[in-house]
C-alpha cells in the first residue's frame, strides 16, 4: 500500500486522482515534456475492496471492473464488455481463477493466436494476498489448459 501524507496509506482511488493531476499539468505546463503513456492501477482498498483504475496523459481517470491498454484496446474492451453483459453483471467470477482466465481469452480473442505458457506473464493481487505477485509458468499453463478444455 502506498503511503501518503502523515504515513497514511493511499487508497486506489486517490492515488489515481493524484497521478491524474500530475499527467495534467505536464500535459498543460511549458519547457516539460508531455507524459505520454496510459497508466492501469489496480489495488485494494479496504473500505472499497478491489479497484482498477484507467489513467491517460491528459489526466483524464476513471474506475472500471476490466479494461485494457495498447493498440488493440478497442477490441479488448469490447470483449470484455460481451462478456459482462452475457454473463449478467455479477455472474463472471473475477475473484482469482476466473479474472485470469477472462484476461487471456481477451488476449486469444483480440490477437486472434493461441499463447504457450512462455509467452505471457500474468500478474496478481487478491484480497486474500494483497501483494502483487508473477504467476509462474506451470501456473499459466493450468490456466491455458483449463481453458483449452472449456473450448
Amino acid at each position: 500500500m502506498m503511503s501518503f501524507r502523515y504515513g497514511y496509506e493511499i487508497p486506489p482511488d486517490m492515488l489515481a486522482k493524484r497521478l491524474a493531476n500530475i499527467n495534467q499539468v505536464y500535459t498543460q505546463r511549458a519547457a516539460t515534456r508531455p507524459l505520454g503513456i496510459v497508466m492501469i492501477l489496480i489495488g485494494i482498498d479496504s473500505e472499497r475492496g478491489p479497484q482498477c483504475f484507467k489513467i491517460d496523459p491528459a489526466g483524464y481517470f476513471v474506475g472500471y471492473k476490466a479494461t485494457a491498454a495498447g493498440t488493440k484496446q478497442s477490441e479488448a474492451a469490447n470483449h470484455l464488455e460481451k462478456q459482462f453483459k452475457k454473463e449478467g453483471p455479477n455472474a463472471v467470477n473475477l475473484n482469482g481463477n476466473g479474472a485470469i482466465e477472462l484476461a487471456i481469452t481477451t488476449l486469444n480473442t483480440v490477437l486472434a493466436t493461441d499463447f504457450k505458457a512462455t509467452e505471457i506473464e500474468i500478474g496478481l493481487v487478491t484480497n486474500e494476498n494483497p501483494e502483487f505477485r508473477v504467476l509462474s509458468t506451470e501456473e499459466v499453463d493450468t490456466h491455458l489448459q483449463r481453458i483449452g478444455d472449456q473450448d
